[in-house]
């Protein structure tokens, strides 16, 4: 019997990516999601036998449980997602990222599900206290925003939680993320970066000199795979960041890196010297207990971008459909 996996916010942009590629290994797929963006990612997978579509709100006792029954494994992604989404409407990130996850759990342990994957975010970092050194796993968590707030609240949860209990907790800090995805989202710096500029725009960038890791959304929702995969006791109550420790980026870096395709790009730097955000990343741990390393890179991320821009795959990517704000 292949396994069920329940994927909450299965519509959205990693969502819809993650849903394929476990069907595609052969799993069955419930996806349980509000549809706040719409449904057009996930619309043909209707057509799939082991494909399953619960409407519903993971802070909604009665959804939740209608979607969880005979799930064997959860992948949480179900969020307000970003800082800018998460200040506009702070109190419903609250409910949705922080009490929601604590309800799904909760509700996955009652109904004896194995594993519940949650997608944490590497924003949990905030500010590196020393600029050339790299934080792992183990390091200090200063959350500097909301949206990483609410994700360090729901971690603390999960691995709090009695190693006794049925469900097995993993989380995941994912890289800030870019790439093509059914749902596509162009409010993302490298995707910004990458349409801005083959749109032939001039493109403002304030506080160049600030790290961040990037990892491409395909990569992203292969490590989900990975740990659902994974023998339960290589992965429970694990923390996990994911990425390549070659993929730290400044914003002036990936600016060069689009400038490779695009040599005559208008670029205009805004000097920044506060950016509550600033770490550069360690990934040895994923690669060494899953053997997890990404199959693209930010170069690709940039080309993949401007050829759907230059073929015209996409009218208007300045559609607000395109942004989660």
């Amino acid at each position: 019997m292949s396994k069920k996996v329940l994927v909450t916010g299965g519509a959205g942009y990693i969502g819809s990516v993650l849903t394929r590629q476990l069907l595609d290994k052969g799993f069955k797929v419930r996806v349980l999601d509000s549809l706040m963006y719409g449904g057009e990612p996930i619309i043909d997978l209707l057509n799939d036998p082991d494909f399953e579509f619960v409407k519903g709100d993971v802070r909604n006792e009665a959804d939740v449980r209608k979607a969880m029954e005979g799930i064997d494994c959860v992948a949480h992604l179900a969020a307000i997602v970003g800082d800018p989404a998460c200040a506009q409407q702070p109190e419903l990130a609250k409910s949705t990222n922080l009490e929601g996850s604590k309800l799904l759990y909760k509700i996955a342990n009652e109904m004896g599900v194995e594993k519940f994957v949650f997608a944490s975010t590497c924003s949990n970092y905030g500010k590196m206290e020393d600029p050339n050194s790299f934080v792992t796993e183990e390091s200090a968590l200063a959350p500097v925003s909301l949206y990483a707030e609410t994700k360090v609240g729901v971690e603390q949860f999960l691995l709090g939680q009695p190693k006794s209990n049925n469900t097995k907790p993993t989380c995941l800090r994912f890289s800030t993320v870019y790439g093509l995805s059914l749902r596509p989202r162009f409010d993302l710096t490298v995707n910004e970066f990458a349409k801005e500029l083959a749109l032939g725009r001039e493109l403002v960038i304030f506080g160049e000199q600030f790290w961040r890791p990037y990892c491409h959304v395909y990569d992203l929702a292969r490590s989900v795979v990975k740990v659902i995969e994974a023998p339960e006791e290589v992965v429970a109550f694990e923390v996990f960041n994911v990425g390549d420790t070659t993929e730290n980026y400044q914003k002036k870096m990936i600016v060069e890196e689009v400038q490779k395709l695009i040599p005559d790009a208008k670029i205009k730097y805004v000097s920044k010297n506060e950016d509550p955000r600033d770490y550069r990343v360690a990934f040895d741990k994923i690669k060494n207990k899953l053997g997890f390393e990404v199959m693209f890179k930010v170069p690709d991320g940039i080309a993949q971008i401007k050829k759907v821009l230059d073929d015209g795959f996409i009218v208007n990517p300045d559609d607000n459909k395109y942004k989660n704000v």
